[in-house]
């Protein structure tokens, strides 16, 4: 059985081949309305099974098979264009033509894949593809299929090398170096102005030193007092290291689809990026994570660490088909939470009524905390609103999403109403927007 798959299993035609059958044919065809052209198509038909014969004792006998290796990383970031490389040798002593089809993941669902190189002997060669993925989680490649060719290239061999791995997509993190840029511009963009330090009343301790009349009876350190035999106290001086805590909603409006990806997806992928951004400005950042409940709660920390720790916990959030419960979110906030932090919070809101349900929680959570929503615009909205309307259906379509986006609208100003910050963003600039309204608040010292 393994001879007959190696010789006989392992034999493809080529177009060329087809074509030169198709010729054949034809001289057969014309040849039964004049006798004179028989023999022609006989001889024809004789070369073309010689030329198959040497091509096929060419590759099957007197040739070898190629190797090759799939070049990828174990990790994918989602969202963006991963580069696969494909390094295949050529261990023949001629040159050939390589036809190459990678078995990608099902999740890609690209079912036409196939790359072509010509390879010159005893030759390697690297062919490069993208990749960009929409979900996160396990992906499995197969196996490498390679048909080669001779010169002649009126048949295939295929060969196929075992390359069979599980790489896992991770949230994106491939654009996280340009976000530490844009954190270092957010510092040089205060270049100039002198910052008072406050001494006093915060929680960072700076140094023991001794009293002078001025200083803060409140801050006597007395046992360093006995020690010294005079009195002496406690400095503290402006803390640096806020609380951060993103907060990822994963009910059922984050499961709207934009370019392929899940709203839930974007949010986590600009919630990775802010955290890179705020461990460089050393505040301390977490995580939460909610649908009808409360799943993950992430102290917030400001060793470099805690990235890592960040990624592998937004790595199995799923988005759910249940209905966010904000109350259960406020219950959880005000039992971990105890100092006061900036909260991130990634949702939607597709109306004004879906506000009012949850607005009388999100006010007690601000009565409590900084509270930064970053909620949706529908672009697709937009399109249908500024459309031009030419039949009586385009004008329905045209005026229903004009009240949708003017619903967003009010949910903006509702919210501010209340003196809670928010953003109205496109999935495609979330992240830039939330880094710029989070170094916005820092600036300002709101935090």
């Amino acid at each position: 059985m393994s001879v007959f798959k190696k010789y006989i299993g392992a034999v493809f035609f080529t177009p060329r081949f087809y074509r030169l059958a198709l010729v054949c044919v034809g001289f057969f065809v014309v040849s039964f309305f004049g006798e004179a052209l028989f023999p022609i198509a006989k001889i024809i038909l004789a070369l073309l099974g010689i030329l198959v014969l040497v091509d096929y004792v060419f590759i099957f006998f007197m040739g070898r098979r190629p190797a090759a290796k799939r070049l990828i990383a174990p990790r994918m970031s989602n969202g963006d264009v991963n580069t696969v490389t494909l390094t295949i040798k050529n261990n023949n002593a001629f040159r050939v033509k390589l036809n190459i089809i990678d078995e990608l993941p099902l999740q890609f669902q690209k079912r036409d894949f196939l790359l072509s190189a010509t390879v010159g002997a005893q030759k390697r060669v690297s062919l490069g593809y993208p990749l960009r993925p929409v979900h996160r989680g396990k992906y499995a490649f197969g196996n490498l299929l390679i048909f080669l060719q001779s010169s002649l290239g009126l048949i295939e061999q295929k060969t196929e090398i075992a390359a069979a791995e599980e790489i896992s997509v991770y949230p994106s993190f491939h654009q996280l170096g340009n976000y530490q840029i844009l954190s270092k511009t957010g510092i040089n963009r205060d270049t100039g102005n002198r910052r008072i330090r406050k001494i006093g009343q915060s929680m960072e301790f700076e140094q023991i030193k001794d009293y002078v009349t001025g200083d803060d009876i409140r801050t006597i350190n007395w046992k360093a007092t006995a020690r010294k035999s005079s009195l002496m106290v406690n400095s503290y001086m402006e803390e640096k290291s806020q609380n951060i805590y993103c907060i990822a909603d994963k009910g059922r409006l984050m499961k709207m689809p934009f370019a392929g990806m899940a709203l839930l997806d974007y949010a986590i992928n600009s919630i990775l990026a802010l955290s890179t951004v705020c461990l460089k400005k050393q505040d301390k950042i977490g995580l939460v994570s909610f649908a009808d409940k409360v799943d993950t709660v992430l102290a917030a920390d400001k060793k470099p660490i805690q990235r890592e720790y960040i990624l592998q916990a937004l790595y199995n959030e799923q988005t759910s088909y249940t209905e966010s419960n904000f109350e259960a979110l406020y219950t959880e906030t005000r039992k971990k939470i105890k100092q006061r932090s900036l909260l991130i919070l990634f949702t939607n809101f597709e109306s004004h009524t879906g506000l009012n349900r949850q607005l009388p929680y999100l006010r007690s959570i601000a009565r409590h905390h900084l509270l930064l929503v970053i909620f949706f615009d529908n672009t697709e909205l937009h399109k249908l609103a500024y459309a031009d309307a030419e039949t009586v259906e385009d004008v329905y379509v045209k005026t229903i999403a004009e009240k949708f986006v003017f619903e967003k609208k009010r949910v903006v100003k509702e919210l501010q109403k209340y003196g809670i910050n928010c953003v109205l963003t496109t999935p495609k600039q979330l992240t830039v927007n939330v880094i710029n309204s989070y170094l916005e608040l820092k600036a300002k010292e709101a935090i």
